[in-house]
């Protein structure tokens, strides 16, 4: 398995983050992050439901699906510090997420269309493949971080309401679907981080470039002993030997 090839595991974490990117903006979207059940004891009157999301805020009545009440002004207006905090983590997990997937597209395509006969004049601009990777996967875990701990938060901070006031208010399942996604991009960190040290040995270091000249090229450089390596100023000490 080599760095400089495109594997399945490299094709199906970048699918796996596109879908999970996709989760995200759903999940920062949806109008169902909490529920405000208020029940009514006139018979007369149906109960309603209050849908509160992100950005806008939905009123129900049961059974129906379409909203009493619209406000398209509750993002300024936001009384829930768990929910602020979302309006804030989900588009920075989107977009380091979205820099993550940029990363695997640039590492992907410099795979699949390198020519076979290196450029000598593009040999400052060439791309490791490899460590394009590993930064996405680094990336991706990062922007599941971010996106998961607030996240949980809501649940808790939910008993918290409840606790404090009435046992009426319930998370929806835009909870779900954040931590799904972010469970997405833990999942394609996973695959990238597999991915690179299947194809690398270990012990080599991280950033040593991973393409192999071929066999027409040869690399030229001036020689030296072992020591030099290990010091700016090498010192030749003669050694006297003597022979019988």
């Amino acid at each position: 398995m080599g760095c400089r090839d495109v594997h399945a595991a490299t094709v199906l974490s970048f699918l796996c983050g596109i879908a999970s990117v996709a989760g995200l903006f759903a999940g920062t979207l949806l109008p169902n992050w909490r529920k405000l059940r208020l029940i009514s004891f006139n018979r007369n009157e149906k109960n309603l439901t209050v849908y509160t999301g992100l950005w806008v805020k939905c009123v129900r009545y049961d059974g129906s699906s379409d909203c009493l009440m619209y406000d398209t002004t509750w993002y300024s207006s936001v009384d829930q510090l768990d929910l602020r905090v979302l309006q804030f983590a989900l588009p920075l997990s989107i977009l380091i997420a979205m820099g993550a997937l940029l990363l695997c597209l640039i590492g992907m395509c410099n795979t699949a269309f390198r020519s076979s006969v290196p450029n000598i004049k593009l040999a400052k601009c060439l791309v490791n493949s490899a460590g394009c990777h590993l930064v996405a996967g680094l990336l991706f875990f990062l922007a599941g971080t971010v996106s998961l701990s607030p996240s949980i938060w809501v649940i808790f901070y939910n008993i918290h309401l409840n606790k404090k006031f009435e046992p009426v208010f319930t998370f929806d399942y835009a909870v779900y679907v954040t931590i799904a996604s972010a469970g997405g991009l833990f999942m394609t960190s996973l695959l990238l981080f597999i991915w690179y040290c299947a194809c690398k040995s270990l012990p080599s270091p991280f950033w040593q470039p991973l393409y192999s000249h071929p066999p027409g090229m040869h690399t030229y450089s001036q020689p030296y002993s072992a020591r030099s390596r290990l010091s700016a100023i090498e010192i030749d000490i003669p050694v006297v030997s003597h022979t019988t």
